[in-house]
């Protein structure tokens, strides 16, 4: 900053009465560059609505968005060991784990909540990506467990939100372990014959990606969300080729048959309520069902017949079946 900008420009507005513009009142679509207002965003559920590009968001707001008038119970996070191994890199993870929660205002990585999407009841579970990426930590697993068992208890689905950047490395190996934990916990709920659903948020990388995230009976991802193991530099070293053009997005891993369908957030409720209907075999919603039968032209514009017509013509049937004179009789001894 030089002297112009720091106090020549307050000097002028301050005489001019002029106010500055909130640096986030307009938000920069990073595909077109096109800037949007903010409060349309946010009523459009943060996808740009010419691009289509969908913005990434809190964990709440997705669990908002998906339940029915964004009304959901959340449910209590389990209690679980904070600094395991008191891990320390460029600075404690004690310390760490401190300042992203006076930050974000969340306990750890995952939220979860249970509630209704078109009438069917739902728990849901979603990975918060401010939150250290949205690593997998003890505290972490310890909630999707939960998540699955509040699911079991109450005999219905679970929807799943990964977005992450994997294993949370500042407690090492009891991070590791939750993947099988939690792949146990996935088990457990098919067993009941009860639906898991997973829909792949932008991102969903390392070991979440290669545990319950690819294990859903369907799974749908987000628009342009990257969706992998390793990321794409370090495949690209690797193997020391060029990696093909929207590699790791969920349109390239639909059109490899890796996920079932892509689906926006806007269309996600009405989705995921067919979807569970079909697959708890509940009855579909009354304007979903097949139109009644409409009579035909013929058939509208066909006459009532009389009720003494209706009689004549059943004396007249009995009589002819009764006469012994027929010409079918006669027929019939003509041919004997």
């Amino acid at each position: 900053m030089n002297w112009i900008t720091s106090f020549v420009r307050p000097k002028i507005n301050s005489m001019l009465g002029r106010r500055d513009v909130p640096e986030n009142l307009w938000i920069k679509c990073p595909e077109t560059g096109e800037m949007v207002f903010h409060t349309d965003l946010e009523e459009n559920m943060w996808v740009i609505p010419n691009s289509g590009h969908h913005m990434k968001i809190s964990a709440h707001a997705k669990l908002r968005y998906l339940f029915d008038d964004g009304v959901f119970e959340e449910l209590p996070r389990p209690d679980a060991v904070q600094d395991p191994l008191k891990f320390r890199d460029s600075k404690k993870y004690a310390d760490r784990l401190r300042d992203i929660r006076a930050k974000t205002g969340l306990d750890d990585s995952i939220i979860a909540g249970i509630g209704t999407v078109k009438g069917v009841r739902l728990v849901a579970c979603a990975h918060d990506f401010a939150f250290i990426a949205g690593s997998l930590g003890v505290a972490a697993g310890e909630a999707i467990i939960k998540a699955f068992e509040v699911a079991i208890e109450n005999k219905c689905p679970l929807v799943m939100f990964p977005a992450s950047g994997g294993a949370r490395m500042q407690e090492g190996i009891l991070s590791l372990m939750q993947l099988p934990r939690t792949t146990v916990a996935v088990e457990m709920l098919k067993e009941a014959g009860l639906p898991y659903i997973v829909v792949l948020t932008n991102p969903t990388t390392g070991g979440v990606s290669a545990s319950y995230a690819m294990l859903g009976d369907i799974h749908i991802a987000e628009p342009g969300a990257e969706i992998g193991f390793a990321g794409k530099r370090v495949i690209a070293q690797t193997i020391h080729q060029q990696l093909p053009e929207g590699f790791q997005t969920s349109e390239y891993l639909m059109e490899h048959g890796m996920i079932d369908m892509v689906v926006s957030r806007l269309d996600l409720p009405d989705t995921l309520a067919r979807l569970l209907k079909i697959l708890m075999k509940q009855p579909a919603d009354p304007e979903d069902s097949a139109p009644e039968p409409v009579a035909s032209d013929t058939e509208a514009e066909a006459e009532p017949v009389d009720d003494s017509q209706t009689e004549e013509l059943v004396a007249a049937d009995a009589a002819s079946s009764d006469n012994p004179d027929g010409s079918e009789h006669r027929d019939t001894d003509e041919r004997g």
